[in-house]
């Protein structure tokens, strides 16, 4: 006898409606009331600032953590900017909706700014995907908030003005959010801030001084490409363009050991095992180029001391140079607090989050991991270009009102990103359409700056009472 073997479908689970979702959301307050998010109430037993920055200095490269604590000590606002592990921690004890999205991890204001799309297009993003890892969508919206309030109290703003800018940050997030719940899959896959377009539709809003300096920002972005990077890092020697120190910020490979012929061998291995991450297309057009030189460099205030280096390669002659950055990737500050990442590699955890939050990537992102790179350690790093139509804004120069309109823009892209991954629907039936969790946030963020200024405090003694050692950039 003969029998047939029936293949055996699963069941699928039964995809809720919007309505059930946004009922899902509505509920949420019952459990969580929105405004439970003004507390920033810490437990007794907080752990020692500086004990936990310590801890994470002991994985990166110990010349450069002592860079690290001076970058950190030059204001409040730089501190923050390095100390997202303590806030990690702190806000692992604050109230939660339940509803997870990819989260950056790391949203403070610095890390938005602009971007050249495969088109050649301006569009406005968050652009540090370090700490990526999904968690809490209210810890990111939590962290830009309090960022808005301790780089107003750097710059000197009013206690209002510092209050109007939080405000108005989270009510755009809200807001957004609220739009995107109303969207298709689709048209949310292909939101993004198109710097031009945003220029015209502010152009009335926009004081002379604001769209002169809009106008220097973007063309700036469009000149900061590989070739500008350069003229700028690269002297020209009889074997063609080389790097140039600037220790301790930019060290060449040969500066660092002796003889770098066998480390030069290990980086272009590991080049071409990146290159394997790319899209066919892409993976043809780095074909094209060699290495000409590598260096460590040091970037960021959070990331100093995680291994870097630039890579400089070379397509059809001197004059066409394409410069990549290789950037460590250690274990997201999240992970103890929303459970380790599914990916292998954390290169590949930081570029899988990057793509699924910006709404256009680097064409050369990528990422590699291998068990015995450099010094012998097995590491995680992701690649990507160092200069490519990117501008970050100087936060230190802006002024309330700008500062205002750059948070509703930090705002916006933050729920668009987290609109991509979560649950959007429920997310802004819990936000709802009062201002009640916009007040609770910038009351959050209030506190929030009171406690980071006496953590900048823990450091700074520290500092003083040569606990840690302080370089400070030249």
């Amino acid at each position: 006898m003969t029998t047939t073997a029936t293949a055996t479908v699963p069941a699928q689970r039964r995809r809720l409606t919007p309505a059930e979702r946004a009922e899902r959301g509505k509920q949420a307050r019952a459990r969580v009331p929105r405004a439970s998010h003004a507390s920033a109430d810490l437990p007794a037993g907080r752990r020692d600032v500086v004990a936990m920055l310590e801890e994470q200095g002991r994985s990166r490269v110990p010349d450069l953590v002592p860079v690290r604590y001076g970058r950190m000590l030059v204001s409040p606002f730089t501190y923050y900017r390095g100390a997202a592990l303590p806030m990690a921690s702190d806000l692992a004890v604050t109230p939660v909706s339940g509803f997870g999205v990819q989260a950056c991890g790391d949203a403070h204001l610095s890390n938005f700014g602009i971007f050249g799309t495969p088109e050649r297009n301006l569009v406005f993003d968050i652009n540090d995907f370090d700490e990526t890892l999904p968690a809490p969508w209210e810890w990111d919206v939590k962290r830009l908030a309090a960022s808005l309030e301790i780089a107003g109290r750097d710059n000197e703003f009013t206690a209002k003005q510092r209050r109007t800018i939080v405000l108005a940050a989270v009510r755009s997030y809200r807001e957004a959010m609220r739009d995107f719940a109303l969207q298709s899959n689709m048209d949310v896959f292909y939101a993004r801030v198109d710097v031009d377009q945003l220029r015209a539709q502010l152009k009335s809003q926009l004081t002379g001084r604001q769209r002169k300096n809009w106008d220097k920002g973007t063309a700036k972005a469009r000149s900061t490409d590989s070739t500008r990077a350069l003229r700028k890092l690269t002297e020209l020697t009889e074997a063609g363009p080389r790097i140039v120190a600037d220790p301790p910020l930019i060290v060449p490979l040969s500066d660092l050991i002796g003889d770098a012929t066998v480390l030069e061998g290990e980086i272009a291995g590991l080049v071409a095992k990146y290159r394997r991450t790319l899209e066919p297309d892409r993976r043809h057009l780095l074909g094209q180029y060699e290495i000409a030189d590598i260096a460590r460099k040091v970037v960021g205030v959070g990331s100093v001391g995680t291994r870097c280096w630039i890579i400089l390669m070379l397509g059809r002659d001197g004059s066409d140079p394409l410069f990549l950055q290789m950037k460590e990737a250690q274990r997201s500050v999240l992970a103890p607090y929303a459970g380790a990442s599914k990916h292998a590699s954390h290169g590949q955890r930081v570029v899988a989050g990057q793509r699924l939050m910006q709404a256009a990537g680097d064409v050369m992102l990528g990422w590699l991991r291998t068990d015995a790179t450099l010094d012998g350690e097995a590491r995680s790093f992701y690649i990507r270009q160092l200069r490519d139509w990117k501008f970050s804004i100087d936060i230190a120069t802006m002024v309330p009102d700008g500062m205002r309109l750059y948070g509703e823009m930090c705002g916006w892209t933050l729920a668009r990103a987290h609109a991509r991954s979560g649950d959007r629907i429920a997310i802004a039936a819990y936000l709802g359409g009062s201002d009640e969790f916009d007040q609770a946030i910038a009351e959050y963020a209030r506190s929030y700056a009171d406690q980071n200024e006496r953590d900048y405090q823990a450091l700074a003694d520290a500092a003083a009472t040569g606990r840690i050692a302080v370089q400070r950039d030249l």
